[in-house]
């Protein structure tokens, strides 16, 4: 089953890799979306793909790289669309 989820993640995430490990993350699992800093110092997502990837990519966002220090995860599930191609930083 495909499923997508839209993600709001706050605590330390910013200037500390967290866009560019997530970007690595995605594509180890063939999650396809984007990910980009939000101005109020969260990072923003979203993931599509298989049910069981999209679970294990917003696992890892609970932890984050090495430097981060994640304090919460809000998570929006939204109807799967199967538009996004890829996966990138967006900016």
């Amino acid at each position: 089953m495909k499923k997508r989820v839209h993600i709001y993640v706050s605590g330390r995430v910013q200037a500390v890799a967290y866009r560019a490990s997530t970007e690595r993350m995605a594509i180890r699992l063939r999650i396809t979306g984007w990910v980009r800093n939000m101005r109020d110092g969260r990072v923003e997502a979203v993931f599509e793909g298989d049910e069981e990837d999209v679970e294990a990519m917003v696992a890892w966002c609970r932890t984050g790289p090495p430097l981060a220090s994640v304090d919460h995860v809000d998570i929006v599930e939204e109807p799967f669309e199967g538009r996004e191609t890829g996966f990138n930083i967006a900016y």
